[in-house]
Order: structure tokens, then sequence, then C-alpha cells
């Protein structure tokens, strides 16, 4: 099981969940799942990016948790999630469908939120029959959906088969992290962070990289460098919101133009200058800001309008 490390205080500090269960995938993989709030609540689904954990959506949780259910899960290998030797794209579909069935009634409807590999977690089971029964709309932060290791400006040279090589070496490497030290802070600021971040947001985020262990940053590493889901952007018909960060290193801007491009009922495209790849702890207001609009537009609408007797009832005084 991965290791488990976050900051202890301020706002990125994990909440306590209302309860924790583990969810089985289709291949036998264990899921560690949180819930957080009011179980009547109308729900919201977050999945997290490579190297990441449930702690990387702290802000969010603390917020959306006082009058939202918010249910977050542990990738396969990633914080208290167990490694599994499965390793694709399709795992990552059916890990998705597993949670929402575990922690939705049928047909209730949820927004769903991918960060990074989250996204494209969403992208590959976008025609997926559970994921389209639950999914009222999409957010989709700082991802892509392929050509990520081409793409990627982690590396600052000019765009060709060198920089894809070093890039590819550098993002795959099986070498530890080791400490959270000032320099490990720097370097990872610079590759996943905008230069304004903040020093406790470079904190919270190097916690919880760092805890990931190299075998299964290494393990998906791979998947992500040989990644192509051109096709599940096109089978996302439910209305998805794009926000990227103008200053990200890892999925650059050219990626949301691809993605707004090519989905079938985007709503919107959110640039945020300054910000880089970690979006929902950089940008933490304006991420949850996006997510509570999503909600009542999508979630929340369509819970009213799929019970009309109860609403038509209050309405007359039954």
């Amino acid at each position: 099981m991965s290791r488990i490390a976050s900051v202890a205080a301020g706002p990125y500090a994990p909440p306590a969940p209302t309860r924790t269960l583990t969810v089985v995938s289709a291949d036998g993989a264990r899921l560690y799942v949180e819930v957080h709030g009011p179980e009547d609540a109308p729900p919201v689904v977050l999945s997290h990016g490579w190297t990441c954990s449930t702690a990387f959506w702290a802000a969010q949780i603390g917020d959306l948790a006082t009058d939202h259910r918010v249910i977050a899960y542990d990738q396969r290998g990633h914080g208290r999630s167990p490694a599994s030797p499965a390793c694709t794209t399709h795992a990552l579909a059916d890990d998705l469908e597993a949670v929402l069935a575990q922690t939705l009634a049928r047909e209730e409807k949820a927004l769903v939120v991918g960060h990074s590999m989250g996204g494209m977690t969403v992208m590959a089971a976008a025609a997926r029959p559970r994921f389209r029964e639950h999914a009222a709309a999409v957010l989709l932060c700082s991802t892509g959906s392929s050509r990520l290791v081409e793409e990627s400006r982690v590396v600052p040279l000019r765009a060709g088969r060198v920089r894809t090589w070093i890039t590819g070496r550098i993002l795959g490497s099986r070498a530890p992290l080791g400490p959270v030290t000032p320099l490990a802070k720097r370097i990872l600021k610079y590759g996943t962070m905008g230069a304004g971040s903040a020093p406790h947001m470079v904190e919270a985020c190097a916690r919880i990289v760092h805890a990931c262990p190299r075998a299964v940053r290494h393990a998906w590493a791979s998947v992500l460098a040989a990644l192509d889901l051109d096709h599940g952007v096109e089978e996302l018909r439910m209305p998805t919101e794009v926000v990227h960060g103008a200053s990200d290193r890892l999925t650059p801007p050219v990626h949301a133009r691809a993605l707004a491009a090519a989905l079938p009922h985007c709503i919107g495209l959110t640039e945020l200058h300054g910000v880089g790849h970690m979006t929902p702890i950089e940008a933490p207001e304006l991420v949850t800001g996006k997510i509570r609009e999503l909600v009542t537009t999508y979630v929340t609408a369509n819970t009213a309008e799929s019970h009309p007797t109860t609403v038509q009832q209050i309405k007359e005084g039954a």
C-alpha cells in the first residue's frame, strides 16, 4: 500500500471523511474511497491525477462538504489504494465505474471532476454505460488526451525528438524523489506550478507527490507516455467545462484548447494566468466555484426535474 503524507494544518490539510469504504474494481483491485458531507446532498465525484491522492482535493472538500456529498477516491497504487499490476486506461475506467456504482444510487446524477490523469480517467470511461448513467456534467482540470510527452515543456528546449526523449526519461524515472527538501520543492514548483505559487501550496503538493511510491510513479508514467484518448473526448457528450493554467508545463494550454475544440458539448474554457499544472491547489477558490456552478446548473436542476410530482406538491401546498 502507498505511503500517506500531507500537510497537517491549513487549507490543504485533508478533512476527516464522514465515512470511508473499499470499492473492488472489475479485476479485483481495491480502491480507497472517502465520502464527505451530508448523504442527501448533491454529489460530486473527484478523480485525482498522477502521483497524487485524495489529499490533493483538501481545499475543495473542505469548502464543498458543508452542502455537497463529496466522493473522492485514490487511484490504484496511489494514496491508500494498493498497487495493481494492471496499469492501463481501461483499468482507470473500470475503477471510476466501480466507484460510481458503489457510492451513487441507481440513475443518481453527479458532477464528475478530473484533474490530470483523473481527467484522462474520465475520457477513458466516457463511453461506459455506468459513467453515462451517473455523469450529469464534467469538469476537466489541467489534462490532455494524447501527445503528453511531445507537448510537455518541462524541459526548456525547442520541441523535437531530443526534448521528447529527455522529457520521457525524466517523467518515467525510477529514481526515488527522496525527502521534501527546499531543493525538492524548487524542482517540483518549476515542473508543476506557476512561478507565483505560495510556499504553503508548494509544500502541500510536494508532500503529496513525494508520498507516491516510485514503482507506481514509473508504471503510470509509461501509460501516460503512450496515451491516446482522443476518441474518448468525442464520447464525452454531457456538458463539459475545461480549466487550465496558462503556465502549465506538464499539460500546456495546447491540450486544453484541443479538448475544447473536440468536445461535443464544451460549455467553457477557462485559462488561469500565472497558474501551472496543479490548478485545484493553485487556484482553489476558482476551481471550487466552478464545481458549485456546475452542480447548481446540471445536478441540482436535474434532480428537481426528475421528481416533478414532489415539486408540484410543494407548489400546491400538499
